[in-house]
């Protein structure tokens, strides 16, 4: 790693201040898909992996939509305008704000370029790119600045940025332990689990009577199985037993146990399949209760492992596994019982080999059981990876990163394919020491037949010894190893259970506390000196805030990169629970009703609009509570009416998996239509025109002011313009309410934080102009 070049990308992409705050720094963890950074950490992150890898041409997909206008700012100077001075650089971009200092400018629409031109030369001669930008300063008509200071404004604020970025650098953290990051290492048991994951397998809906039915018919299969040998071997020889008598009662017998030896593979069948369903349904249920919390530090391979290949081997393996198991020590038992019976002295050699077969079952059995637990572990690791690096492949080959990836892939399949192997090898070392066991029993019981006088066995019997001796050879071995192979597959409800007891986000609702079926009615919010922190044993992200929103009023929330506004907009759904604190909506405390009752009566567009694979009906109406005439007139308050309507299938049109076939405004606008259908009293906003262009932005908000006039709107916004006409505005800085007033008022206030945001943004969208 070049360490100058490191620091230097650091400064130059606003990271420093970031990392600062990270508990372990650039060693801090940041969790699948980087879910404990902000939308504008994130970007950051992106810009300063392109600018690590020195490359002469940049291509910027929209890369200062997610963050402030203070750090846009600083990204657009410090990144483009001067680390990329000497670079060629492909900008794509719905912001208008810095098109001015850009060499060329191509304009798109309907998926072709219409006009390339320098930017004084479109703005003279092409209607749609004065849309634009006219778009664009009907957005920023809302500020009431005195203009006159503008380019003044602007230079300070450069220069101030500019010193904060080259005052600091970055030192390097001390590396933490494992134990502290998000992402924890995987738990796993360790030495013998006793019987405690057999209990908790046949604890699961008559598991229990379902195995002792199989025990008990296999029982009776080996009594009859050995009245029958013993019927022939007693009556071969005797004159006054027929022939035809002999076969017959033989057959009938035989068919006897035959019915019993049925009715075991029918209960071994049924004991799968009930005990499956309930720790399936159990596990279904732990997850989809789960808080966000446990997503945020599992990654998802541990969960796709327990859910498929763990849940495969309880589902199919194990019942199977323990009916063999129990079968065959029952056959090897009874063959040695046999063969004492005949010749007891066979007992002098089979007893002892009994007590060595179990101590080495015992000793195999403490290396196999860990190296299971092994396998598993890498196998999450392996499966987390492999998900990852199918989600990034478009990173990756952009970075030329493909051998690095799969080199690691190798890694991880070897790592994972090793503990196998060793398991298989330690099976292999266990039997081989069983077979020469039981030949030893086997060769011993012979050689006492044959030296005993002539008359001391008849020859049935005799017979019937060595017909038993030889298949003791297998039925020991066979039995040791279906034993140690059920040990081996309890782990997996070892790993399944793990999941099947976390910690639910709610507890469960009580009938009592129910919320009336129109709340909320008015739409009113307090919140009680709210604190947050999403561990217990992280520090505060939210400090005590107290403020109160009336029914029907717009409220904005505003505030730099990182503050707690997202944080705050969770809170209000109990994404996560507070520390302290209350938050009461018309009246009711929402941490004492139920979850879905609460969830349901709120409505929200997030930063990230999310779109199922489906159709359109799907995505906008999932529980089929609408009709195609109301979802038509949502569509068109929406202006997707004519989008969808272009398509052969209309509400049918099909989306893919997270809806990548529609843009980014439209997915904007779908999330806008959900909202629609609903008529929430209480709509929020995070962050919701971040990613879509001036005119969607104008569109979105037009519907919410007409659409929802009468609801309380709560909208976190790094476009100072899209709050400027709301009643209040709450400023957030470090999870603390900086202030909670009218914007006009905050505007006429000496030092307001508010006042201060609006004339960075002012300073971002006119310093290039």
């Amino acid at each position: 790693m070049d360490g100058e070049r490191y620091q230097n990308t650091l400064a130059r992409c606003s990271l420093v201040k970031d990392l600062e705050m990270f508990p372990y720094g650039d060693c801090t963890q940041i969790g699948e898909r980087g879910v404990n950074l902000s939308g504008g950490q994130k970007q950051r992150v992106q810009l300063a992996r392109a600018l690590y890898q020195n490359a002469d041409i940049y291509l910027l997909d929209d890369p200062f939509s997610a963050v402030d206008a203070h750090t846009a700012t600083s990204l657009f100077n410090e990144y483009v305008m001067s680390a990329l001075s000497d670079k060629i650089v492909l900008l794509v971009t719905h912001q208008v704000d810095f098109l001015p200092v850009f060499d060329s400018i191509l304009l798109m629409s309907d998926g072709e370029v219409i006009r390339s031109a320098p930017y004084q030369d479109l703005l003279a001669d092409c209607d749609e790119f004065k849309d634009l930008v006219n778009a664009h300063k009907d957005m920023m008509g809302v500020s009431d600045l005195n203009k006159n200071s503008h380019s003044q404004r602007a230079k300070e604020v450069l220069i101030k940025e500019t010193v904060g970025i080259h005052g600091s650098r970055y030192t390097e953290s001390v590396k933490p332990s494992p134990e502290n990051q998000l992402i924890r290492k995987e738990e796993r048991e360790t030495g013998d689990a006793g019987v405690k994951p057999y209990v908790l397998y046949l604890c699961q809906n008559k598991g229990f009577l379902y195995f002792s039915f199989c025990a008990i018919s296999h029982i009776i299969f080996i009594a009859g199985q050995i009245s029958q040998n013993s019927w022939m071997a007693a009556n071969v020889q005797n004159p006054d037993v027929s022939t035809l008598k002999l076969i017959y009662v033989y057959i009938i017998i035989g068919v006897c146990t035959m019915l019993f030896l049925l009715s075991r593979s029918l209960g071994i069948v049924v004991l799968g399949i009930q005990t499956s369903r309930s720790i399936f349904s159990q596990l279904l249920n732990s997850f989809f209760h789960a808080p966000m919390s446990f997503f945020d530090s599992t990654p998802l391979g541990r969960v796709l492992c327990r859910v498929s290949s763990d849940l495969s081997i309880v589902d199919l393996d194990i019942p199977f596994a323990f009916v063999f198991s129990l079968s065959t020590s029952l056959n090897a038992y009874s063959n040695l019982g046999v063969l004492v019976v005949i010749t007891w002295q066979a007992l002098f050699v089979s007893v002892p080999m009994i007590v060595l077969g179990i101590w080495l079952q015992r000793y195999y059995l403490a290396s196999a059981r860990e190296l299971m637990r092994i396998n598993g572990t890498t196998k999450s690791a392996l499966a987390n990876h492999l998900g990852e690096s199918i989600s990034g492949t478009t990173t990756i080959r952009a970075f030329e990163n493909e051998d690095r990836f799969f080199a690691k892939n190798l890694d991880l399949i070897d790592k994972n394919a090793s503990s196998y192997f060793y398991n298989f090898a330690a099976t292999e070392w266990l039997i081989q020491r069983l077979e020469i066991m039981s030949a030893a029993v086997l060769s011993f019981s012979a050689f006492v037949m044959a030296v005993s006088p002539q008359g001391t066995f008849s020859p049935g019997f005799v017979g019937m010894a060595l017909s038993y001796g030889l298949s003791l050879n297998i039925s020991f071995v066979f039995s040791i190893q279906c034993q140690c192979n059920l040990a081996n597959q309890i782990i997996s409800v070892e790993r399944v259970n793990q999941y099947m007891d976390i910690q639910s986000e709610a507890a469960e609702a009580v009938e009592e506390n129910r919320p009336l079926p129109d709340w909320p009615q008015d739409g009113n919010v307090e919140i009680r000196n709210l604190k947050i922190r999403y561990r217990e044993d992280a520090p505060l992200v939210l400090h005590g805030i107290s403020c109160k929103f009336e029914g029907g009023d717009k409220i904005g929330i505003v505030g730099r990169t990182g503050s707690g506004k997202t944080t705050f907009i969770g809170a209000l759904f109990r994404l996560v629970e507070p520390a302290e604190g209350k938050i009461i909506i018309d009246s009711v405390d929402i941490s004492t009703i139920d979850l879905h009752d609460l969830r349901s009566r709120l409505g929200i567009i997030p930063q990230d609009p999310t779109l199922f694979q489906g159709t359109v009906r799907y995505n906008l109406d999932p529980l089929g509570q609408f009709s195609d005439q109301q979802i038509w007139e949502v569509l068109d308050k929406c202006q997707l009416l004519e989008v969808v309507q272009e398509k052969e299938q209309g509400l049918d049109s099909h989306v893919v998996e997270g809806g990548s076939n529609w843009s980014m405004g439209q997915r904007q606008l779908f999330c806008l239509g959900r909202a629609l259908l609903r008529r929430c009293r209480i709509l929020v906003l995070d962050e919701a025109t971040a990613s879509i262009d001036n005119a969607t932005d104008a569109i979105l908000q037009k519907t919410i002011r007409t659409e929802f006039k009468y609801c309380t709107v709560v909208t976190v916004a790094h476009r100072i313009p899209t709050v400027m006409d709301c009643d209040m505005v709450l400023t957030m800085s470090e999870g603390k309410v900086v202030e909670f007033d009218k914007p006009t008022k905050l505007m006429e206030t000496e030092g307001s934080l508010f006042r201060e945001l609006v004339k960075e943004y002012w300073s971002y969208t006119s310093n290039t102009n």
